[in-house]
Formats: C-alpha cells, structure tokens, sequence
C-alpha cells in the first residue's frame, strides 16, 4: 500500500490524468451504446413463469406493452356515454392509434370493448398496445400517447393515464437527490476540516469513481439482465462509502502533518495505514454484495456485479486517486489556523479532547446501564420487521398527484380493485374435451371465492394454446388476492384438470411477484449464513479474535432488523409515506430484503472495521483492554459521527428522487447507518468490550498457528503485536512455574 501511495503522490498529474481519461472513455461509450437495463422478475420453474412463456409462444402479439386511458365524468354531467364525450374520445383513441410505436388501441365504444365501461357509466378505459415492451419503448412515443390523450381533458371530463411506459414519462427528482446529498455532505466536511482544499478532496474522488462506476453500469446491461435501479442503487452506495473512505483518509493525513510529517510522508502513511482499513472495508462490503449471486437469479445477479463493481471503483479511487489530489494541495489539507498552529508552536501529539474523550469515558464507568439502553432501542425499532408483508407495489403506491395513481383509482373506483391487475390462466389444449373442459371451468371459476369476474376464453390460430383472465375481488397487492392465487393453485384447477390433459399454469402480477418471492425466502436462509460466515471469517483473519466477529456479526443482523423495521412502518403501514411524496402504504418489494440484506451487512462493517482497528492497535502496543477500548473509542468517534452524518445526508436525499423503490433503499440505509453509528458503535460495542475485558482478543493458540496472517494494521503495529505475544506467553510461563514452586 505504501508503495502504491508513494507512486501516486510522484506521478500526481499522471495520476489524475488517467482517471479523468478512464471517466471520459467509460462515459461516452456508455452514450454511444444506450441503456439496456431490463425488469425481468421471472423466475424460471415457477407457475408464474411457465405461464408467460406459454403466452409467448402462443400469441407473441401480446410481447408490447399494454397501458390504459381512463376517461371519467362526475356526476351529475353525464355519462361516458354522452354524445359529445364519446365524440371526444374516439377521436383522441384514433390519433393514438396512429402515433409511432402502438400497435392497437381497443375503444370501450367498439364491439369488443364493450364491458370496458362501468356500471355506473360514468367511468371508461381504454386499453393501449405498444409494438414493443416498455423498457424499449423510446420515452418521445410514450410521451406522445400521454399528450394526445390529456388534450381531450376538458370541463366535467378528467382524462388519466396508466401502464409501464406511461410511467416511464413521470417527472422524477433528476439529479436533485445526487446534488442535495453532495451538498449536504461539503458543509459538513468543510465543519470537520476548516479547510475548504481538504474538504472538496473526499467529494471530488467520490465523483469521479461514481461517474465511471455509473457509466460502467450503462455498458454492463449489454452483457447481462441488469434491473433499471441498479444504476441509482450504486450511486447511492457509492456516493456514501466514497466521501466515508475519502473521509478516513483525509483524517489519517491531516493528523501526519500536525504531527510534523511532510506533506508526501503523511499522504503515504495515510494510505498504508487507513488506506488497508478502507481496502479490507470494501472488500467486506463487496463480498457481501456478490453473495446475492449464490440466489442464482438473473435479476439479482446484474444488480449485484453493477453495485459491487461502484464499491470496487471508490476503493480504488480512495487509494490511488485521493493521495495524489492531497499532494496537489500540499499543506493547505490544514486551515489556517492549523498552518499557523503548527509553524508557531512545532508538532504536537494529538490528544483526544472534549465531548469524544469525555463520552469515551462514560461509557468505561456505565458499560452494563447503556449497553441495555442500546439494546432497547434495537429492539423497539425491529418490531414491525415482524409484520414483513412481501409483494408489488403498483401504480397504486404513486403519488395521489401522478396521473398513473389517478388513473389507478379511477379504474379501482369504477370496475372494483382486481382490475388493476387480472390473473392470467394459461394452458396447452389438446382437443375438443380440453375445450369443453375450459367452458366449464370458467362456470368454476365464477363461483370461486375470491373471483369478481372472469373473461372469455382466447385460443391461438391453431387452437393449441388457451388463456383467460380471472379479475379478484380484491387489489393486487392485498393478501386476499395471493390466497386466491394459492386457492386456484392448490384446489379450483387441480380438479377442474382431473381426466383431461389439461396443465392450466395461474400468471399475472400478484402471482409472478408471489412466486418471485417465494423462491427468494426459500433461499433467504443459505443466503444470510453466507455472507455472515465470509465476514465473520475476515474479521477473524484480521484481528485475530474469536469475540470480535461474533459480535460485529449479531450488531450487523440488529442494524439490519432495525432498518427494516423502519421501512415497514413508512412503506407497508404507511406513516408519512404520503406526506413524504412516497405514496401510499403497500407490500415490501420481494427483492428488496436480499439487496438489503447485503449492502446493510457490508455497510455495518464499515464501522466496525474503522472503530475496532484502532482499538486493536492500541490493544498491540499496551495489551490492556479498558485502554485500548477508550482509547479507541475517543480517537474514531469524530470522525465516525462525521461519516456517518454525511452517509445520512446522502441516502435521505435519494428519498428526493420520486422512484419508491430508491426511496426505500435510502431510508432504510440511513436508518441503519444512523443506528449503527450513534447506538450500535459508539454505545454497545464499547460496552460490551468494557464487560468482556481480555476475552475480546482471545484465539485458541491452536487456530492461531493455522491461520493465514493478514492484518489491516501496518507492518510496524504486527512486530509490536509479536513482541507483546512473546511477553505475554513469557509472562504465562513464570506465572506456571511460581505456582509449581508454591509448597502442596
């Protein structure tokens, strides 16, 4: 490390240079390509997923994106069926049907459309097929269709919109969450630093890394299923562990030149020092990320090579990029004051003074009263992670000022809540006796409970393929539409395909989510024990401690109940989520627990890393225990305070970028990260290791002959950790021989 920083602090510009040129080249060849991000939930084996193959194969025409046109009168000005509303209207769906990209457009005021107009007349939709799926639908010919269909919208008419590319056109926060987090995080490096050179460094290295890590992102959808969130999903967590890691750095630097170092010698010392903290940081955190790929699911695999690969970027960038920038601006990394300080008195060892020294002593006098206060606390916040209610948020979960939630309602409001998202029953006929038997399972399925409605029964040209649509009485996203899939599943078909060679597979959204995260919490168990046994092994490796990693491993499972535990009660029982512009309450995204999981745990251990370093240092050069952990304690507090605040600032202000599920990433890491710094690092695992004393650092000597050696801390701190280990074993053998010399 060492060596690498002193390259980078001789070749600064060329340094620099090839940063900015990797920057630019991944940049535009990331806007030559084009996104090609991709939503694909299906998961293969599943009811859900053999039954949208067998659409494909039947009626590949059905492959475009299906949005809708909701018209609606009040009451008391007519119905839909006015004839000036009609009028209105079928000349709007006939310009539609002309634009670019739509294929059909079915007019309630036509034959087949019919039963598109509700009871009470003064609702009606119409339903709108691009050529293509949504996630190629250009967003011009998107926009289009929403235009053309709002211009119809006049007195006593109110014209809304739904559907995936309609979606697509809402306005979103643009790059107002980015700039609101990175200004958030200046003002508090520039209090830390004083310094306004020192406190733009962490900053600058944290966009250039996440610049290329987004344009890298871009190209890797060419090459592999990557979900269209993961892009912001890894500036998230880039702009977060970059100004953190940048953030550590810089501190480690700026004490070497208090303490008279020059300018290249604290840049060095920084990075061999610090600089493997952050290394073996992002190294947890990207093993953690990766262990989604054990899942073995395609949509998950893209988001966790594009997520890791941002934390790759801002490692690198921390250890390369950083110390170069802080040679450029040479002693001004110290305000002036400092500068002055320093020119007038000489160095000086920098003692930890004020709130940091003297909470780092409260915590050695009250180790077992606020170890119990932190754990109330975890406890009290991981209670609703009990109540965990997986499934789709739709449209439903907008805004109530977006058109797709109005138009949502409207068709809710009108022709009841399933019709937002049918079930799809899809099946291989094989003669005139499966036919017959379609006929009367769709007399079963009206009388089914649970089944508001049910459609006629379509074949394909050569009548080998059949599907028909069954409308719940209830949302997509409640639990009475899941036990309708489970009912239909596991009772209503199994019987209606007694002696037929009928194989009738139950599709839809609620289904394809419900069978998506099905697979995901059958698997949820391996996955967990995974990347808890790969990070308890690291720390194992690196600090040489049994106690140390069973520790950081419950802390990290409580910082990630908790987190959860908040996003229930904002997203699933929906307090503030709408004073918050987050919409209404709704089921948790099936994905979400997994990546949550994993960005949670390797962000946990950040902190974790950072804080028990320093303590292991110390523990090297005194051996005793209440030392190390105060000591420790009062040297990173600051500076852990300091990054966790700016980490806060940063995933708050993605809840500014109008998507749900970004919103649900950045409250539930800064909740983690909140509690993790302010309860879990700087409360309880002090505590704890107060209470445990010397056992924190205890290894069978046995397991320690077979380990391999590789430490955070520099070759220096090892030599000491050696020589303490040969006096305290020599210190053992005396106290053996004084007890077999005292007389039986």
């Amino acid at each position: 490390m060492a060596a690498l920083a002193r390259w980078c602090v001789r070749h600064r510009l060329v340094t620099v240079l090839l940063w900015l040129l990797t920057l630019g080249g991944v940049t535009v060849a990331a806007a030559v390509a084009g996104p090609a991000y991709s939503n694909d939930y299906e998961v293969p084996g599943t009811q859900s997923g053999r039954a949208t193959q067998l659409l494909q194969q039947g009626f590949p025409g059905l492959g475009g994106d299906s949005d809708t046109v909701v018209w609606h009168t009040a009451s008391g000005t007519g119905t839909v069926r006015a004839a000036d509303v009609e009028q209105t209207m079928t000349r709007t769906l006939d310009r539609i049907g002309t634009l670019p990209g739509v294929a059909s457009v079915v007019s309630p005021y036509q034959g087949q459309g019919t039963d598109q107009i509700s009871p009470d007349g003064h609702t009606a939709y119409a339903t709108v097929t691009f050529t293509h799926p949504a996630q190629d639908i250009p967003a011009p010919q998107a926009r289009a269709v929403v235009s053309a269909a709002k211009a119809a919208q006049g007195d006593g008419l109110q014209v809304e919109l739904g559907g995936s590319a309609v979606g697509s056109t809402l306005p979103s926060g643009g790059h107002l969450a980015e700039i609101l987090g990175v200004a958030v995080a200046a003002v508090v490096l520039l209090l830390a630093f004083g310094s306004l050179a020192a406190s733009l460094l962490p900053i600058a290295t944290a966009l250039v890394s996440v610049g290329t890590a987004y344009g890298a992102i871009g190209l890797l959808g060419h090459a592999m299923t990557v979900a269209d969130f993961a892009p912001m999903l890894g500036m998230l967590i880039g702009l977060g562990v970059g100004i953190d890691y940048a953030l550590f750095i810089v501190t480690r630097h700026r004490r070497g030149l208090k303490r008279g170092l020059t300018v290249t010698e604290a840049a060095t010392s920084a990075v061999a020092t610090t600089g493997r903290a952050v290394v073996f940081a992002g190294a947890t955190v990207c093993i953690a990320l990766l262990g989604m790929l054990i899942l073995r699911l395609g949509f998950l695999n893209g988001v966790a090579v594009a997520a890791a690969s941002t934390v790759v970027l801002t490692v690198a960038a921390a250890v390369t990029l950083l110390p170069a920038l802080l040679s450029c601006i040479g002693p001004r990394a110290l305000s002036r004051r400092e500068r002055r300080r320093l020119a007038a008195h000489g160095p000086e060892p920098e003692v930890p003074t004020g709130f940091a020294a003297r909470w780092s002593a409260f915590v050695e006098r009250h180790p077992k009263l606020l170890g119990t206060l932190a754990l109330a606390v975890v406890a009290v916040l991981a209670l609703p992670t009990f109540s965990l209610h997986l499934g789709t948020s739709d449209q439903g979960n907008d805004p109530a000022s977006s058109t797709t939630r109005r138009a949502y309602d409207l068709v809710a409001d009108g022709f009841g809540p399933g019709m937002n998202g049918p079930l799809t029953l899809v099946t291989r006929v094989h003669g005139a006796e499966d036919k017959l038997a379609l006929d009367n399972l769709g007399t079963t399925l009206r009388a089914t409970e649970g089944v508001a409605a049910v459609g006629p029964v379509t074949y394909d040209t050569g009548s080998t393929t059949a599907y028909l649509n069954v409308v719940p009485d209830s949302a997509p996203q409640s639990q009475r539409t899941s036990d309708l899939v489970d009912r239909l599943r596991g009772q209503v078909l199994p019987r209606a395909e007694t002696g037929t060679s009928l194989d009738v597979h139950v599709g839809g959204v609620t289904a394809g989510y419900d069978d998506f995260a099905g697979v995901i919490v059958g698997r949820l168990p391996l996955f967990v024990g995974v990347v808890v046994g790969l990070g308890c092994v690291l720390l194992l490796l690196a600090f040489r401690s049994v106690g140390i990693p069973l520790k950081a491993a419950v802390m990290n499972v409580a910082a990630v109940a908790a987190a959860f535990g908040v996003v229930v009660a904002i997203f699933q029982w929906g307090w503030g989520s709408e004073f918050l512009g987050l919409g209404r309450a709704g089921p948790i995204e099936p994905f979400l627990p997994v990546i949550m999981v994993s960005v949670l745990f390797g962000l946990s251990m950040d902190y974790q890393v950072f804080l028990v370093s320093r303590m292991y240092e110390e523990w090297l050069e005194t051996g005793d225990n209440r030392r190390a952990v105060r000591v420790g304690l009062a040297e990173t507090s600051r500076v852990i305070n300091s990054a966790a605040v700016i980490m806060i600032s940063v995933f708050l202000a993605f809840v500014l970028s109008g998507d749900r599920v970004i919103a649900m990433f950045g409250i539930a890491l800064a909740a983690a990260v909140a509690l993790d710094a302010f309860v879990l690092r700087t409360l309880l695992v002090p505590a704890l290791m107060h209470l445990l004393g010397r056992a924190n650092w205890w290894l069978p000597r046995r397991l320690d002959r077979v380990l391999p050696r590789i430490s955070i801390e520099p070759p220096e701190c090892r030599a000491a950790h050696e020589r303490l280990g040969d006096v305290v074993a020599e210190l053992a053998k005396e106290q053996q021989r004084d007890v077999r010399d005292i007389p039986g």
